[in-house]
């Protein structure tokens, strides 16, 4: 929609901020109804790409171990294939100095089979540890994974609640920023987006600014009320409209 060209008075400015701000107040009121929910279920949907990620991981480990398991017994047998071969050679050795190479020969193959299969031990070994963490992050997993469909359910529930309020309140919103000059509309953005509280545009409270609560002086508060022009806090940099302009008696503001 194209911004609307007319030229509006200072007090039609005014009015028309001081609406968007309670219309965004409301979006921010139903943000708040929201609360934390978005971000705990999007940490719980990283928890839970994280412990999918870590089973991975350990199923891949066992992968290898077994893979590594497979090379070691083929190593086993083919150790033991050589010293069978080695003990038939001794049987028909000529000489002493035969007969002890092979012997060497005999040894260091015992000796392999033992470290092959000590590692197959420590691979094995390894494969039931890693079950066992399996396990633990399969509990975890479940856990989370049940804790993460109750919190959507819920955001989805307070979504559903509130979805066609906001949207509504989105549309009122951006109606009246099409006729609010640019230049202001994105001050009072600025002013909004700085403030705590989200409140751009405050009216005057007990004598005092609607926002940071400094008192205002009591040429400033005529200032204010005449709506010749836009006045800021000096304090803290919102936009200050009188009472009468935001809809509330002077009774109200001084009891506010």
């Amino acid at each position: 929609m194209a911004r609307q060209e007319k030229e509006m008075s200072v007090e039609d400015r005014l009015k028309a901020l001081y609406h968007l701000q309670k219309i965004l107040s409301e979006v921010d009121r139903i943000k708040t109804l929201r609360g934390e929910l978005p971000l705990e279920v999007k940490d719980l949907e990283d928890g839970v790409e994280g412990l999918k990620t870590r089973l991975q991981n350990y199923n891949d480990d066992i992968a290898m171990c077994e893979q590594d398991i497979k090379k070691l017994q083929y190593q086993i047998e083919d150790n033991k294939a050589a010293i069978e071969k080695y003990s038939q050679q001794q049987n028909n050795v000529r000489n002493n100095r035969e007969y002890d190479d092979l012997d060497k020969e005999i040894n260091y193959c015992k000796l392999s089979v033992q470290l092959f299969e000590k590692k197959t031990g420590e691979a094995k070994d390894k494969i039931e540890h890693i079950k066992g963490e399996i396990v633990k992050a399969q509990s975890q997993l479940e856990d989370a994974e049940h804790v993460l469909e109750e919190k959507k359910a819920e955001l989805n529930d307070i979504v559903a609640e509130t979805k066609q309020d906001e949207e509504k309140l989105r549309d009122q919103a951006k109606k009246l920023e099409n006729k609010i000059e640019a230049r202001l509309l994105a001050a009072f953005k600025r002013i909004r987006k700085n403030a705590r509280n989200g409140l751009g545009v405050v009216y005057v409270q007990r004598n005092a600014c609607g926002g940071c609560f400094n008192r205002i002086p009591a040429q400033r508060q005529m200032e204010i009320k005449m709506h010749k022009k836009v006045i800021v806090c000096e304090y803290c940099g919102r936009i200050m409209v009188d009472p009468a302009l935001a809809g509330v008696s002077e009774a109200d503001a001084k009891n506010a």
